[in-house]
């Protein structure tokens, strides 16, 4: 096991170089001074000579690949910079994001498996009954809206009509009930159908048909075998999902004023905030890699077949 986590954590290294040398390329290549931005974000007016003193300070003067370097050396050491428009150290800005995130994504996923399980073995038992027939027809509506126009639409009748929940912000714990919902609504569809596909074809397995013809009761084959096998290609959708809704919850976050990473990201967009861009970049992609690296650990542990020999 330590052979195989120290392998993928090589494999890995080149991936975060690449990531990191890409976004400070874009950001490089940005239009703007980011000697401007940050005394314009100050509220200081920008004389040509303060803005020649800032760039020299910040080292903007120095060749792309200098610059590039000094800014990795310092990430490594755990120095984001600081934010042009917040004035605080990015990392603090994320570390302070995080958690919000995290729980909205994490809400999201318990809900996704909560709804998304039970309807797609249900509709694989019953296949091509009126009860799959159903479902299916509900996932596909659920994966052909749009996550922000189904935020708006919970937003209107349980905010703003219904006036059950709020509207925005993270005030209570019920603030987290429409975000989470936006994002479960798209995801569980999409789950449903895969779920249903991964029960249909591993009830066509022989070993279930053998078992069946030994007379061991179908839902004992289903719960003790079945969804056994099935659990690793689950875990993967869902790890990989995790990892996507830390990320791309942008918009969601956005929408109802949820304070994580992904509403600080859009605003630093906005202002042209380059160090606060620079470091979510960074640290999403660090923490997207982990949690595959966490999903292919899963694989090695649940699945016996995926096992890599002593001594690879």
């Amino acid at each position: 096991m330590r052979k195989y986590i120290i392998h993928r954590l090589i494999h890995l290294m080149p991936v975060l170089f690449g990531i990191t040398f890409l976004t400070f390329a874009l950001t490089y290549l940005s239009p703007g001074d980011p000697a401007e931005l940050m005394l314009s974000a100050t509220g200081i007016t920008p004389s040509p000579e303060l803005i020649q003193h800032v760039r020299a300070e910040l080292g903007l003067n120095k060749p792309f690949l200098i610059q590039y370097l000094n800014w990795l050396t310092s990430v490594f050491g755990g120095d984001f910079g600081v934010s042009y428009k917040y004035s605080k150290p990015v990392l603090d800005l994320l570390l302070g994001a995080l958690p919000a995130t995290f729980k909205l994504a994490g809400m999201t996923i318990l809900m996704t498996m909560i709804i998304a399980l039970p309807l797609g073995i249900l509709s694989a038992i019953h296949r091509n009954k009126l009860s799959d027939n159903i479902i299916r027809v509900i996932s596909f509506l659920g994966i052909s809206l749009p996550a922000p126009w189904i935020a708006i639409i919970l937003m209107y009748i349980f905010a703003l009509k219904l006036k059950l929940l709020p509207v925005m912000g993270n005030t209570n714990w019920t603030s987290i009930i429409l975000p989470s919902s936006s994002m479960t609504i798209l995801l569980s569809s999409r789950y449903i159908r895969q779920v249903r596909t991964y029960i249909l074809e591993e009830i066509s397995q022989d070993y279930v048909i053998g078992a069946r013809a030994r007379g061991i009761k179908y839902r004992a084959v289903l719960l003790k075998h079945v969804l056994r096998s099935t659990l690793v290609p689950i875990i993967t959708q869902l790890g990989l999902s995790f990892g996507v809704l830390l990320g791309g919850a942008v918009i969601i976050e956005t929408i109802f004023s949820w304070p994580g990473v992904g509403k600080l990201a859009i605003e630093a967009i906005f202002t042209r905030d380059y160090p606060l861009i620079q470091g979510y970049v960074v640290w999403m992609t660090i923490i997207y890699m982990l949690i595959n690296m966490l999903v292919d650990i899963s694989y090695y542990i649940l699945d016996p077949r995926m096992r890599l020999e002593k001594g690879a």
